[in-house]
């Protein structure tokens, strides 16, 4: 059994909507590399109740401190279930942060639709895809076509109810915090992003980069992720 008490903070990694832990295919060899213990979350995307509990399960797994980080609509199910205890601290990456009691789309519709929200496809039932165009110009426009085309056929639905879905407690408010800024990022608002950093007095970082940055600039994601981890294994 690891020694908890020398060992490094485990990060955990929450992928965002429309995608699965495979987004953290970059990130995760690099802090492997480094020695961090690494988790990603294989979340069904079907609501943030059903995402929370899958995290959770994770997070139950882990014998020690942990790193929660979140991408995009990870970023809310980290919110949540970042108020484990084992939780040291959160790393949003071009996510979502919302206080008690507000929704994802409720916080979307306070800022100016980026281009990529008119891509969404709805199949009639209420379950959302991107366009294959979405993917290509406004989603990871920085990856190679082919690369955003897969991810484009790889994408599980994500039922439109989940924008309606508050947060009951916060888990940003009483933890550290870093987030990652996506300047370049065409499906999630560039200023609710720095909102989100500012609100939580956040240490931020901005990087040119797509949505995707976990994809298209993993070592600088990473880097920030190691920071974290670092700054919680000397506290």
């Amino acid at each position: 059994m690891a020694d908890t008490a020398t060992s490094p903070p485990t990060v955990v990694l929450v992928h965002g909507a429309w995608a699965d832990g495979s987004s953290w295919q970059r990130v995760i060899p690099i802090l492997l590399d480094r020695g961090i213990p690494v988790v990603a979350v294989q979340n069904p995307t079907s609501s943030l109740a059903d995402d929370v509990a899958a995290t959770r399960l994770v997070l139950d797994s882990v014998p020690g401190p942990v790193v929660l980080v979140g991408h995009s609509w990870g970023g809310a199910v980290i919110t949540e279930a970042g108020t484990d205890e084992k939780v040291q601290a959160l790393v949003y990456v071009a996510a979502f942060a919302p206080a008690a009691g507000e929704t994802v789309g409720e916080l979307v519709g306070k800022f100016a639709n980026p281009p990529g929200l008119s891509k969404i496809v709805d199949d009639g039932k209420g379950n959302l895809k991107l366009s294959a165009q979405g993917w290509v110009e406004d989603v990871g426009q920085d990856l190679p076509e082919a690369e955003a085309r897969i991810l484009a056929t790889l994408q599980p639905p994500l039922p439109a109810s989940t924008f309606g879905e508050a947060i009951s407690r916060a888990a940003w408010e009483d933890r550290p915090n870093w987030y990652i800024v996506s300047s370049e990022d065409r499906v999630v608002n560039v200023d609710l992003e720095r909102m989100f950093a500012a609100r939580m007095s956040a240490k931020t970082t901005e990087l040119k980069a797509s949505h995707l940055s976990l994809l298209s600039q993993p070592e600088a994601v990473a880097a920030i992720i190691m920071e974290t981890v670092e700054s919680i294994a000397a506290a």
